[in-house]
This record gives C-alpha cells, structure tokens and sequence, in this order.
C-alpha cells in the first residue's frame, strides 16, 4: 500500500505476535497497558451488562402484557425497571462506544502506538468494574425502586441499596472522567506525522466532542450524587423540603449533567456511522468539516438545554421559552449530519455488507428519534406527553437505538480487525434486519400510547391500552432474537483461524494499514500519513513522503 502510508523505520522492525497471543496468560491480560486489549475487555463487559439490562427489559415487557399483575408485584416491577434504567444507561450505553471501539480504535486511527496516559486507562477500566459491582451488589440489598434518575424527594426518603447505587453512578463518573482526559491528550499529541486536525478521522472528532462533554459535564453529576448521599446519611436538608430543602434543586443538577450526557451517548454513535458510511460507499465523505464543527456545536449546546426536562417543573413562561428555542436550536447540527451522510451515499458505490446495514438502520431510527423530539421541545405539546410512553419511545430512539445500533456497526466494522476473523455474513444481515424490524415493533406502538395518554413507569394500565402494549412486547421478543443471533455468529467466528487481510472492507484509514489482528505495537515503525482519511480516488498522489525500503 506504497500509496498510502509509509513507515519510518531502519530496516525490517522486530515483528512482534499479534497483540491477542503476546504475552499470553490471564494476568498479563489484567495488569495489560495495551489500549487495544482494555477496549477489548471494556467490550466484553458491556456485552455482558447488556445481557442483564436485555433481560430486566424484556421482564418489564412481560409484565405489561396485561393490565394487571402479570409475572411480578407493583414492587416487583419498579425494582425491576429501575435496574433496567441504571444499568444500561451507566454501564453500557455510556462506555460502549468511547470505552469500547474507542479505546481500540482511536490510537489506531491516529496511527499512535497507545493512547497518552496507558496506566490511566487501566485505571479506568478497575474504576468501571468497581462501580459496576457496587450497582450489581443493590440486588442483595433489596434492589433501588426510584428510577435510573433517583428524583428527590423520594429517593431521598427510601430503603433498599438507594445509598449504594448511587455512589455506583458516582464511582462510575470516574471512569468516564479518565477515559475523557486520555482521549483529549491523545489526539493533541499523539497525531500521526502528516495529520493535522483536519485529516483526522471524523471518529476522533466525535470522540473529542463526546470527551470535552464527559469532563466538564461529569463533575456535577457527582456533586449532585454526593449531596442526596449526604442526604440519606447525615439528614442535611438540600433536596428534601421537610429538611428545608428543594426537590427541583436535584432536577436542575441531575439534567445539567444528564442532559449532556445524552450526548455523551449519541455524540459517538455519530462517530461511528461517519466511518462506516464513506467506507461502504467508496466515496469521499460529503462535507467533512461541516460534519466535525457540528460535533463541537453540540457537544457546547448540550449544555444549555437540560430545563426542557422541567417544562412542567413550574419554570417560569420566559424561562420555558428560551429553554424551547435552543432545543430546536440544536436539531441544525444534528440535521447537518445526516444530510451530509446521505450525500455521502449519494451516487456512491454502495456495499451493503452488515456495518453499513446497521448504519442505514441508524439513519432511519435516529431520524425518527430526532423528529419526535421536536414535539417535546415545544411547550405546548410536552405538557400534553411529558412523563407519557412518547417520552420513553422518544428517549429509546435516539440513546437505546440509536447508540446500541451504532455499536453494533462499529463492532461489525471493526470485528475483523479486532479478531483477524470474518463473522457468517449472511446471519450478520439477518440479525441486523431483525434488529431493525424488532426495535421498531417495539417502540413505534409507544409513540401511540404516549400520545393516547398512557403513564411512564405504570404498573397498571387501562384494558384500552392493552393491544399496543401486547404489540410492544412481541417486538421486544424479536429484538431480542435479532441481538442473541447476533451474539451467536461473532462468537463463532473466534473459533476460526486468523486469516483476515489487513483490510477487507477497503479503508482508507490508517488502522487499515496493519496487520488483523494488529501487533502490540500497532505498527512496524512510524507511519507518516499521505493523503486524507476518505481519499476514495484510484491511485491518490502521495505527498512527498519517503518510501520505506523493504
């Protein structure tokens, strides 16, 4: 690939084994610095916290199938969908991209040997763990009944593992911290030689937007967890009024960080399908700084709409107004995104392998997602559906969907050159049709309840509801054997020998150019970028760069 990159180096580097085999042994695996193996095993714990977010799902889904109590008691059920909350949106939803693809591709991407800080990023990860078990452990304490948003003055007041959970959702934020700083550092100085900020990856632009929002959003999360902790401990009035407190107080901390935060999740699945896209269409991305700047554009708004959670909080008519019009505000740079992807595919040479399934997917629900969120920026309509099921269809659309869709097509994009192995592709498009398929009989009904008048987080429900929910529910069953096929064939593909090309999708960036799956070291030597990251012309002129003698 004289064409593309090459490497500075004196003679033939010592090749090292590929960074799955060396050094081999389970500790090498646990004390490993390797950017590569962390965001393996950061993807192995997501799969597996998936799994039992999956299954609390399709356990609330189960119970709604009548209007009564159907497999679990009222308690039951809040216990349940609350686990189902906390647990996807702070161990999977989260790391996923960032902690998982990012972490593997993005020094790759960079051409960089590691990330910045590698010690930090193994911290990160036992940082994850740790607060993961900490959330695990409440099932022994009773379970937490509140919420995945512990809305004061109630979870203020209640028993069960509320303290515990809570400061899992603390520790948490650590992780998340780290990650954050390591990314910043590595793309400032870590860049190839050859690649300003404008030959970089779009990936890394979304992972720099998704970063600067975990490291200035995090920290209040944590204050605002820390004081309801003191709270429940110490009895200081701060969010609960018969301590003198003000329960909006929590509202206005809690979706400062976790309106953010929503970001933190689609912000990366961004960053994926701007990869995916161009690769599949043999064709140079369509406005790329355009899609970069809006990745910044949003990551700042992010952080000025968090009161449209609150319309109905009792702010004032001024306050909603402005609130409303930097919500619609913020749809531009998310609109420009997806105009320029489908510009990208626009007369492009079109390969409908199973990552750019999935990508096509992703356009179509986050589309629908980011549409249904006009109804809820305007005041008018929001007092009608907030707290109804178009919220939790809303909400599913752009983070659930959206992001775990995007997920799967980075890990289909990347798979290859994780493992050096090709999943069955013929299942691979059978999963993706059944995700799409299943994810939209699940929720489309949804949209109907919510704006029919049926309550979140209901246990009961009027007889008249019942056949949406009956059709919710067989959706989530076939979401689920799409996700469980899934599971299924890339598990089998491990059990194949290694004998992928370095790039079997035709990449034209640098993580292409090294072996699959790569060494420790990334790569032989020092490469020097020679054109831009989706120069999908024949034969690209190289700028000036030495070629490396073999």
């Amino acid at each position: 690939m004289a064409d593309t990159l090459t490497t500075q180096g004196n003679g033939h580097a010592a090749h090292h084994g590929d960074y799955l085999e060396d050094p081999k042994g389970l500790l090498s695996w646990l004390t490993t610095v390797d950017h590569k193996r962390i965001g393996l095993m950061y993807m192995w714990s997501v799969f597996f916290f998936f799994l039992v977010g999956g299954i609390f799902a399709l356990l609330v889904r189960i119970e709604l199938l009548t209007p009564k109590q159907t497999i679990m008691t009222a308690e039951m059920y809040n216990r349940v969908f609350t686990l189902h909350g906390a647990i996807m949106v702070f161990l999977v939803i989260i790391p996923a991209i960032p902690a998982a693809l990012g972490n593997f591709a993005l020094p790759l991407l960079l051409g960089a040997k590691d990330v910045a800080f590698p010690k930090l990023n193994l911290a990160s990860l036992y940082v994850y763990w740790t607060g993961a078990l900490m959330a695990v452990t409440t099932l022994a304490l009773g379970g937490v009944d509140t919420g995945w948003t512990f809305y004061t003055p109630y979870s203020s007041t209640t028993g069960g593992g509320v303290t515990l959970m809570v400061m899992a959702a603390f520790v948490l934020g650590f992780s998340s911290i780290f990650t954050g700083v390591n990314f910043i550092a590595t793309m400032h100085k870590l860049r190839a030689p050859g690649m300003g900020w404008f030959e970089m990856p779009l990936f890394c632009w979304g992972m720099y937007s998704t970063a600067l929002i975990q490291i200035l959003a995090t920290p209040v999360l944590a204050i605002t967890l820390l004081l309801l902790c003191m709270e429940r401990v110490l009895g200081i009035g701060i969010f609960d009024p018969q301590l003198g407190g003000d329960p909006v107080l929590f509202q206005h901390f809690f979706w400062f960080y976790s309106h953010p935060a929503v970001y933190i999740m689609i912000l990366p699945a961004f960053a994926v399908i701007s990869e995916v896209i161009p690769t599949f269409s043999k064709k140079t991305i369509f406005g790329y700084k355009a899609i970069a700047f809006s990745s910044v554009a949003i990551a700042l708004l992010g952080f000025l709409v968090w009161a449209h959670h609150m319309f109905t909080a009792g702010m004032s008519l001024f306050a909603g107004a402005i609130f409303s019009f930097i919500t619609f505000f913020i749809a531009i740079p998310s609109a420009i995104k997806v105009f320029n992807w489908i510009a990208t595919m626009w007369r492009g040479s079109i390969s409908l392998e199973a990552p750019m399934l999935h990508a096509i997917s992703f356009l179509l629900i986050f589309t629908i997602g980011g549409l249904t969120g006009l109804f809820l920026a305007a005041l008018s309509t929001d007092v009608h559906l907030h707290d109804t099921y178009f919220v939790v269809s809303h909400f599913h659309y752009v983070m659930a969907g959206s992001n775990l869709i995007a997920f799967l097509a980075g890990i289909h994009y990347w798979w290859p050159k994780m493992f050096g192995r090709m999943y069955n592709k013929r299942l691979a498009a059978i999963g993706a049709a059944l995700v799409f398929l299943g994810f939209n009989a699940t929720f489309l009904p949804q949209f109907v309840l919510g704006s029919r008048g049926m309550p979140r987080r209901y246990y009961n429900y009027l007889p008249e509801f019942q056949s949406l929910h009956v059709a919710s529910t067989i959706g989530s069953w076939i979401l689920a054997s799409g996700l469980f096929l899934i599971g299924a064939y890339l598990l089998a593909s491990l059990r194949q020998p290694k004998r992928m090309s370095a790039n079997p999708w035709g990449g034209r960036t640098l993580e292409w150019e090294t072996d699959s799956p790569p060494t420790t070291h990334n790569f032989e030597g020092q490469p020097v970028l020679q054109h831009g990251p989706y120069d999908y012309r024949e034969n690209p002129a190289p700028v000036g760069v030495e070629e490396h003698s073999h």
